[in-house]
C-alpha cells in the first residue's frame, strides 16, 4: 500500500476553521501540503465574522510542523472567491486542490422560508463554490493539474424535511462538479462530490444519539484520497459517514419508446411500468451519453 503524500501541493479549503474543514486542513498539512485555511468565522446561520477560527487552525498546523496561511474572505462574492485563490498564489505560487466546504444552515419548513433564507444559502453553498472554483480552475488549467472536492448533502440527493433551500443549493453543486470534470479532463483536473454525515457545529443538534458515531475524522480519509494525485476518478459522488464509504450515481433506465407521432397520455399510462422501472440502466458520464441512448432507442 503506497503512502499518499502532498509534497509541493497547495490546498485551498473553505470553512476550514472548524468541523470537517479543519480535519481536512490538518491532515493534508501533515502529509506535506501547504494549506490556505479560509474561514469567515461567522455563526452557523451566516451572521458576523471573526479571524479566530482560521487563526487557531493555522496555529495548530504550524505547531505540528506544517505550513498554512489564514484567509478570512467570504466565499459568497466574486471578489471574495478571487481573494481566497489569490492568497494561495501570492503565498505559494500555485493552487492544486480546492475543497469547497464552507456552509451555513437556515432550516425552515417550505411554507415558512423567507426569500432571504434562500438567497443566503445559495450565496454561500452554490455561488460560493462557483466563485472560489472559477479562479482556481484557471490556475489549474495553466499548470495541467487540479483536484476539486465539492461538499453536497444527502438532503440534496434524497431530500429532507425543512431543508428546501439547503437541498436546492447542494444539488446545484452536483451539476457544477460534473461540468468541471468534463471541462478539466484534458488538463488532468478531477472533480468529485461528497455527501458527508458528520457531527459538527452545524449538525450536532440535529443528529441526536448518532452524533457520537459520526466524527468528522471518518470523512477525512475519503477527502484526502479524492484530493490526491492517486485519485483518477472524476465526475462521481460519494456518500460517507461513520466509517462507511459508497458511491452514489444517477442512472438512466431503458424506458419505453414510441416512434413517429407523439404518445398519448393513455399510452404513457399503459406503458408506465416499462417507463418507470430501472431495468438494465446505464450511468451517463455526460449529457451526450444520455442523448446517445435516446437516439439509439429512436433508431430504425
Amino acid at each position: 500500500m503506497s503512502t499518499i503524500e502532498f509534497n509541493d501541493r497547495v490546498a485551498v479549503i473553505t470553512g476550514a476553521g472548524g468541523g470537517l474543514g479543519k480535519t481536512y486542513a490538518v491532515e493534508l498539512a501533515k502529509r506535506g501540503a501547504k494549506v490556505v485555511v479560509n474561514d469567515l468565522g461567522g455563526s452557523t446561520d451566516g451572521v458576523g465574522g471573526s479571524s479566530s477560527m482560521a487563526d487557531q487552525c493555522v496555529k495548530e498546523i504550524e505547531e505540528a510542523g506544517g505550513t498554512a496561511v489564514a484567509n478570512y474572505d467570504s466565499v459568497a462574492t466574486p471578489e471574495g472567491g478571487e481573494s481566497i485563490i489569490q492568497t494561495a498564489l501570492d503565498n505559494f505560487g500555485r493552487v492544486d486542490i480546492v475543497i469547497n466546504n464552507a456552509g451555513i444552515l437556515r432550516d425552515k419548513s417550505f411554507t415558512k422560508l423567507e426569500p432571504a433564507d434562500l438567497e443566503i444559502i445559495l450565496d454561500v453553498h452554490l455561488k460560493g463554490a462557483f466563485f472560489v472554483s472559477q479562479p482556481a480552475f484557471r490556475a489549474m488549467k495553466e499548470q495541467n493539474y487540479g483536484r476539486f472536492v465539492f461538499t453536497a448533502s444527502a438532503s440534496g440527493v434524497w431530500g429532507n424535511f425543512g431543508q428546501a433551500n439547503y437541498a436546492a443549493a447542494k444539488t446545484g453543486l452536483l451539476g457544477l462538479s460534473n461540468v468541471l470534470s468534463i471541462e478539466g479532463a484534458k488538463k488532468n483536473i478531477k472533480s468529485n462530490v461528497i455527501t458527508p454525515a458528520a457531527s459538527t457545529r452545524l449538525t450536532k443538534e440535529l443528529m441526536g444519539p448518532l452524533a457520537d458515531r459520526l466524527s468528522p475524522e471518518h470523512v477525512t480519509p475519503l477527502v484526502v484520497y479524492l484530493s490526491s494525485e492517486a485519485c483518477e476518478e472524476t465526475h462521481c459522488i460519494y456518500d460517507v459517514g461513520g466509517g462507511h464509504y459508497a458511491r452514489i450515481f444517477v442512472g438512466l433506465a431503458p424506458g419505453w419508446t414510441k416512434k413517429g407521432e407523439p404518445a398519448s397520455a393513455e399510452e404513457i399510462a399503459a406503458n408506465w411500468q416499462q417507463i418507470h422501472e430501472p431495468g438494465e440502466f446505464i450511468v451517463p458520464m455526460r449529457s451526450t451519453d444520455a442523448m446517445k441512448a435516446m437516439m439509439a432507442a429512436l433508431a430504425d
